[in-house]
């Protein structure tokens, strides 16, 4: 049974955020728990709004209302619900922040949010970004961006998890290791193929350049590092692990075996980098980057956050954690 019971939905209403329903219906009826349908609005939102008598909602100032409350209704009444226990929420405010406030609210274990691929930022519900509710959502946030491959199956009203291959992309990092836990898990509750990946980043071959000897010898030490680190990985999964090393844009890598491989999900760590200017939390770019290009669903898992993305040169425990 998936340790994902409580799951946060959120939705505008449009076809395209309904792309996450099922998703957010087959985790639920997977861990046996709820769906929490989250809409944030512009304005106040009478609490009792599903209550309401029609009467109340017929003059012009209301309109928006009763059309929001339709919404609700016929959102209520899809297929992919029948026999979850579904409870509809309603805010004022703004998306991710009120989203991260619902996590804890309703004790939520995961949150399916639809993203767009757009040049620039990765628009997703709202007007708001998808980076911004990853980075404040303090549980894991699955990522879909129709059309993409897909790992639920709905057939005859009933959903159902098939993941045959999960990508896990790793540092080696402390800050990485739910990711990693969460990975193990999914691949061993659904019997899907676990890979994983370690990109050493082109910064090292702009260091080559730069200082040829200390350049190709810190390189050389780090190749030889990886190695180590993912052969003891593989080891720890009984053989059932199979790793894979690359060497470039760790985005660029993880998106093109995640391709390769033909994989379900991609799982990775997400450590937030406060601002240096009090401004919002934020992401790696990488991390972005991933979410933005993936050929698959991405689960981001938080880590905590960071003043700053440092690669790992020292040796620490031998467990491989995700890219960041």
């Amino acid at each position: 049974m998936s340790s994902f019971r409580n799951i946060l939905f959120p939705t505008d209403f449009t076809t395209h955020a309904r792309s996450a329903l099922k998703y957010a219906a087959a985790f639920a009826r997977e861990g046996r728990g709820r769906v929490v349908l989250f809409s944030v609005q512009t304005a106040k939102v009478p609490a009792n709004l599903m209550t309401l008598p029609e009467r109340i909602l017929e003059n012009q100032d209301s309109k928006w209302l009763a059309q929001l409350r339709a919404q609700v209704k016929d959102l209520l009444i899809d297929s992919l619900f029948d026999g979850l226990e579904v409870e509809p929420v309603i805010v004022e405010g703004e998306p991710a922040h009120e989203i991260a406030r619902a996590v804890r609210d309703y004790d939520i274990d995961l949150v399916t949010v639809v993203t767009h691929g757009r040049r620039g930022l990765a628009r997703a519900l709202f007007g708001s970004t998808a980076e911004e509710i990853i980075a404040e959502a303090p549980c894991p946030v699955l990522t879909i961006r129709p059309p993409q491959h897909d790992f639920v199956r709905h057939r005859d009203h009933h959903t159902e998890i098939n993941l045959n291959r999960i990508l896990l992309a790793t540092n080696f990092r402390p800050s990485s290791i739910a990711a990693t836990s969460r990975a193990r898990e999914l691949a061993a509750t659904t019997g899907a193929e676990l890979h994983a990946i370690y990109v050493i980043g082109d910064y090292f071959e702009q260091i080559s350049v730069m200082f040829p000897e200390g350049g190709r010898s810190a390189l050389s030490r780090m190749r030889g590092e990886v190695t180590d680190r993912m052969q003891t990985f593989a080891r720890e999964g009984d053989g059932r692990i199979r790793t894979h090393i690359a060497e470039g844009r760790p985005y660029a890598e993880i998106v093109r075996l995640a391709a390769e491989i033909d994989a379900d999900l991609i799982v990775i760590g997400t450590s937030v980098h406060a601002s240096l200017f009090g401004g919002a939390p934020a992401l790696g770019s990488e991390i972005e980057r991933v979410v933005r290009n993936a050929p698959c669903p991405v689960l981001c898992v938080p880590s905590g956050r960071v003043v700053t993305p440092l690669p790992s040169f020292a040796r620490s425990q031998p467990v491989p954690q995700p890219q960041t």
